[in-house]
């Protein structure tokens, strides 16, 4: 019995090379579960295929120019598809593509009982997390030389900067590619809140809430950080807080 369209799964394709895109949609074809949404060159062009598509399983190369396979996950935050599968000629990346949340990683060349097996994950990975919401678990963040992961649990409060978001953690700070709303959006609301148009706590580095000198309310974290909270978001803290009462008044 033929799988109607709109329950197949969606499957995006994405490589330099049009050979390699190719193969992996002849394979893609072959079985009758998969619906391809599309194929990109490049990973800047995925990162907006992605958002508009929404596939649920993504065959993403790792060496791409400009922007690679890492910039495409970091990037995309939580609009990422609920399967991901590394594709690439580089034995390398493997540790790197598992922790930023890869599920299985094909080396070129590989054989179709390779491919399979790959799939079959694949397929059920999408219809164990059909029903979950999705949240993220860590952030991988490019520096000089290296891709480092940092945990979101560890971040202690982020901070709007200009284009980008610069996230604290402990005595650490590093900056990236994403606006305030998005990452509101992506984080768990009950670890992480709103405060100021440029401010975002974790709710677990709370040690305090008090009125500055200058008569303007503060978050004071374990860390000895203050954030300001701003008048449009004091209720909404409050609320994640447990507050029942109104906050102090100076």
């Amino acid at each position: 019995m033929p799988v109607e369209e709109s329950a197949k799964i969606r499957a995006l394709i994405v490589d330099d090379e049009p050979l390699a895109r190719s193969n992996i949609a002849v394979l893609l074809r072959a079985d009758p579960e998969i619906g391809i949404v599309g194929e990109c060159g490049s990973g800047a062009e995925a990162i907006g295929e992605i958002r508009v598509a929404k596939p649920d399983l993504l065959f993403l190369d790792v060496q791409m120019p400009e922007c690679d396979g890492f910039d495409v996950l970091e990037l995309l935050g939580i609009d990422l598809p609920a399967a991901i599968v590394f594709v690439t000629a580089y034995d390398q990346y493997a540790l790197r593509a598992f922790e930023a949340g890869a599920l299985d990683y094909l080396l070129k060349p590989f054989d179709n009982a390779r491919f399979e097996l790959a799939l079959s994950r694949a397929k059920q990975r999408i219809r164990l997390g059909a029903n979950q919401p999705r949240r993220l678990q860590r952030f991988a963040i490019k520096s000089t030389g290296e891709l480092c992961f940092v945990k979101i649990s560890e971040i202690d409060w982020i901070e709007a900067a200009d284009y980008y978001a610069c996230l604290h953690v402990g005595a650490r700070s590093h900056l990236i590619r994403r606006s305030m709303a998005e990452l509101e959006g992506d984080l768990d609301p009950k670890l992480f809140c709103r405060v100021h148009r440029s401010g975002i706590v974790n709710l677990d580095r709370v040690r305090s809430l008090k009125v500055s000198e200058d008569g303007e309310y503060e978050v004071l974290l374990e860390n000895g950080a203050r954030v300001r909270i701003s008048r449009r978001y004091r209720k909404q803290l409050q609320e994640r807080m447990g507050l029942r009462s109104e906050m102090p008044s100076g």
